[in-house]
């Protein structure tokens, strides 16, 4: 008993020293707590020799724990690069957050980076905290910075493209969805993302680029095939889109977007039966349907179907009265059977409904649909015409790619 509480006293006191220059040394008062603790312990172990007697197994396990075990447990996580003010700063600043203080909370990590200017934990917490804010500026400082002292923080990089692309500044963005790329090319937020940015710059081909970079890392996302398609569907190169839209279509057959494409590229080629199985699957999408049957009403009508042409232009009508009139009053090819078709004479506004398409998507649509209006009025032969010119050119950038395959390029 007495040597078990001599090797305790020498150990703790020893403990005790050490914590007490790292205090000095690292001018950090959190040790302080530290201190009172194993006073504590070894003030629990003086009382066991001065009563000669054993104290309670509780006041045993107390003793322990503060005069040895928790100053070798900060000792070993020191080792490990984490210092006592980053544990004692991140947990006090994560108490704030949950009292929802975020005043708190900053001023604490404010303290940790301000001592510790190379934390990471410190400036990722603060960058979270001034994104929730909307301090975006604030926020990116911080994402940089925590950049900086980890070089694979790719959701740090990721976070810094997205606020510069809310802050309107979609060239650096660009920038830095680039670099994050080549670091780490199947980050798939980051092809989303540069994406965008591209086709609102109309970078369209650099924007194929992207995506078929994606594919070689996930070829079976929709989203990538479907916005390769789109990125196609932009540069008017409609074979190649046809192909993405059906293989996104495959993925998720109940995504109608890729199938209302895939029915208007039908009808730039005068496939008419492929054109109205695609509608007909539109239709099951709520904001796609009016649209859907307006084009169902235009093939019957090319197909000389008026009682069918009628029934979908009614359809259509009921579903969305202010966005399908108009289309159908302006269209020359409803002129005879305008009088049939059942148009209200007051057209209510639909209310305003937030479109669950982006805006890539439906700028791809409405290409589409005027690429149609343009082609409409060409005979077969013209759009076989082109039709093999797209296949030759398709077939031309195969062959290069191939020949660029085996010269290692």
């Amino acid at each position: 008993m007495i040597l078990e509480q001599l090797i305790f006293s020498i150990i703790a006191f020893g403990l005790f020293v050490y914590m007490f220059f790292r205090m000095f040394q690292k001018n950090d008062t959190n040790y302080i707590s530290i201190l009172v603790m194993q006073a504590i312990g070894i003030t629990l172990n003086f009382i066991t020799v001065l009563a000669k007697k054993e104290i309670g197994a509780f006041w045993v396990i107390v003793k322990y724990i503060f005069g040895i075990l928790l100053p070798i447990a900060i000792i070993i996580i020191e080792k490990r690069g984490i210092s006592l003010i980053q544990i004692v700063s991140v947990a006090k600043a994560q108490i704030y957050l949950k009292m929802g203080n975020n005043k708190k909370a900053k001023e604490q990590l404010i303290n940790l980076v301000t001592k510790d200017p190379e934390n990471y934990i410190g400036h990722k917490m603060l960058a979270e905290i001034y994104e929730l804010e909307g301090g975006m500026r604030k926020a990116i400082d911080e994402y940089v910075q925590a950049i900086d002292i980890n070089k694979k923080d790719y959701d740090s990089y990721y976070k810094v493209a997205e606020l510069l692309t809310n802050l309107d500044k979609s060239n650096e963005a660009a920038e830095m969805l680039f670099n994050l790329l080549n670091k780490k090319p199947d980050y798939y937020k980051a092809t989303e993302l540069l994406g965008d940015i591209l086709i609102n710059k109309e970078m369209y081909k650099e924007a194929v680029n992207v995506y078929q970079d994606a594919l070689k890392y996930n070829p079976l996302s929709f989203d990538i095939n479907y916005n390769l398609g789109i990125a196609y569907t932009m540069l008017n190169d409609f074979q190649n889109a046809k192909m993405c839209y059906e293989k996104a279509a495959q993925i998720n057959s109940l995504a109608y977007n890729s199938k209302y494409s895939l029915a208007e590229i039908a009808l730039i080629y005068k496939e008419l039966e492929e054109a109205e199985r695609y509608f007909m699957e539109a239709v099951n999408d709520d904001e796609l349907a009016a649209d859907s049957y307006y084009e169902l009403s235009k093939i019957a009508m090319i197909k000389g179907d008026k009682d069918n042409a009628i029934k979908y232009a009614n359809v259509a009508i009921d579903i969305n009265s202010a966005k399908i009139v108009p289309k159908v009053k302006k269209d020359p090819i409803f002129i005879p059977i305008l009088a049939r078709i059942s148009i209200p004479f007051n057209i209510q506004e639909n209310e305003e409904i937030e479109s669950k398409y982006k805006n890539k998507e439906i700028r791809a649509k409405a290409h589409l649909e005027g690429m149609f209006e343009i082609t409409r009025n060409l005979g077969y032969d013209d759009i076989m015409l082109l039709k093999k010119r797209e296949e030759k050119s398709q077939y031309i950038g195969y062959e290069i790619d191939e020949q660029d395959r085996e010269l290692g390029y």
